[in-house]
């Protein structure tokens, strides 16, 4: 016990035991100034400064852009642009997917591969007869004379609506119908005989979306309208506008050709489609 009594007194005396620090000039050895302290404000003050120093350390980091310079820490503005690249990328994929679709529906276009929906056309008029038997559905004498005029009056019209299509077309040609439009037989379109070079006209306002060769079709060129609607020209001499390029309606696109194998003589094989699916020309535009 003593031993251990005398130890403690022993550090304590050494904690508590004070020194002069005394700076001196050098050549004349004058006091310049002095203080006195011991080992134990040694220790507290070194204790205190460097509490000090982090705290100072911990707010430079949280509060001021010096933080940026440490090593995994990122900047505000580098975060703030990378988010602006991200939404910018995702619309980028989100348009870059409805190309992919709207080439596609350019390829089924060229090559004519469509695919038929099949459905059970007697389960449907079965599940309407019911209601079909309580109704009289024999059109009277003026009723039919009153829709064959509305129908002769607004085969033309460019009013909006699924029927019309939304647009004023013009006759990309005039001619004779060679061979018309047979959905049964896969012939998307109406092929109009007429004078060989004859200018072949935009059906209406839109886009060439593609103006080439194809070894069946000859020259070909496709427009893009509104509506989500397309017009097609095939066989043709020669293409007067090039990819890229907006016409208007009635302009000249093309010459009436005979080009690609599967034409037999001088034609303008035009198809009409509307959101991917095939049209009949002949209900929009009078080619006589």
């Amino acid at each position: 016990m003593e031993q251990k009594e005398k130890r403690s007194k022993k550090i304590k005396k050494k904690l508590l035991h004070k020194y002069r620090l005394v700076v001196l000039n050098e050549e004349t050895f004058e006091e310049r100034f002095s203080f006195k302290l011991n080992r134990l404000n040694v220790f507290v003050f070194t204790v205190l400064l460097s509490l000090f120093l982090i705290g100072i350390t911990t707010l430079i980091i949280a509060f001021t852009p010096l933080r940026e310079y440490i090593p995994g820490y990122s900047s505000t503005k580098l975060k703030k642009k990378a988010t602006e690249l991200s939404f910018k990328t995702d619309s980028l994929q989100q348009i870059i997917n409805i190309n992919d679709q709207y080439l596609n529906s350019v390829r089924k276009v060229l090559s004519g591969d469509i695919k038929s929906v099949d459905f059970n056309k007697d389960s449907i008029i079965e599940a309407a007869k019911f209601e079909a038997s309580q109704v009289n559905l024999q059109a009277s004498k003026e009723d039919s004379l009153l829709r064959e005029k509305v129908a002769r009056e607004d085969k033309y019209n460019p009013l909006l609506g699924e029927e019309t299509l939304g647009l004023v077309f013009f006759a990309p040609v005039k001619g004779t119908v060679s061979e018309k439009y047979n959905a049964q037989n896969k012939h998307y379109a109406i092929d109009v005989v007429t004078v060989k070079d004859a200018p072949v006209k935009a059906a209406a306002n839109g886009t060439v979306v593609f103006a080439g060769w194809t070894s069946n079709t000859g020259n070909v060129i496709i427009l893009k309208h509104s509506n989500n609607t397309l017009t097609v020209y095939k066989h043709n001499a020669s293409l007067s506008k090039q990819q890229g390029e907006i016409v208007k309606g009635g302009e000249v696109i093309a010459t009436v050709g005979n080009t690609g194998d599967l034409t037999t003589g001088p034609h303008l094989h035009f198809e009409l489609w509307r959101n991917g699916h095939p049209v009949n020309p002949t209900d929009f535009i009078d080619f006589d």
